[in-house]
């Protein structure tokens, strides 16, 4: 008798109602919860009848929060439809481009939503009044709405620190062809 009563007790510190049960078993069943805490958008008041607060619908006729963002480049399909939660994506999160556009080569997707680009340039020196081939490997962060493989042209935006050495997200994506380059690491291709 004594356990039933700690574990009624143990219920009722935590503070959760059955309202905001139905609520998240309602926004669980479209949205992908891959971590232990509870994902949900920044955008969408889970415990509104009939507001919507940032949300609109999309095809699938569930709130999603997503917007555009500006510069001419279109928001994907895939943020618009999809069921993934990134904090850190320009499109669906609370990420704001501003500041310099880059181009580069995807080097490496191995990480978790981070990749690394490749962004070859030449640098004049004035001593002999020629260029020096140079490179710089940038780590951007990549939002789930985009597939990304070594060898794909990647366009990037300035964006404020995400992490320690992240300052650049990925916006849009050009496909290389169905063959890998060769040595894709180590060749010179300006943008």
């Amino acid at each position: 008798a004594a356990a039933a009563r700690s574990s009624s007790k143990h219920r009722k510190g935590r503070g959760s109602s059955s309202s905001s049960q139905h609520f998240r078993g309602r926004m669980a069943d479209y949205v992908d919860q891959t971590q232990k805490a509870f994902q949900k958008q920044g955008g969408i008041f889970l415990a509104s009848k009939n507001k919507r607060v940032l949300a609109k619908k999309n095809k699938l006729g569930n709130l999603r929060y997503y917007r555009n963002i500006g510069l001419g480049y279109k928001t994907p399909d895939a943020a618009i439809n999809g069921t993934y939660i990134d904090k850190k994506c320009p499109f669906t999160g609370d990420v704001a481009i501003r500041g310099r556009i880059l181009k580069g080569l995807v080097v490496s997707n191995k990480m978790q939503r981070t990749i690394i680009m490749r962004r070859d340039y030449l640098q004049f020196v004035r001593k002999y009044k020629r260029y020096e081939k140079r490179h710089t490997n940038i780590a951007c962060h990549l939002s789930p709405c985009f597939n990304v493989k070594e060898g794909d042209i990647v366009t990037v935006g300035q964006c404020r620190p995400l992490s320690k050495t992240v300052r650049f997200n990925v916006i849009d994506v050009e496909p290389c062809s169905t063959q890998k380059p060769v040595n894709v690491k180590k060749q010179f291709r300006m943008f």
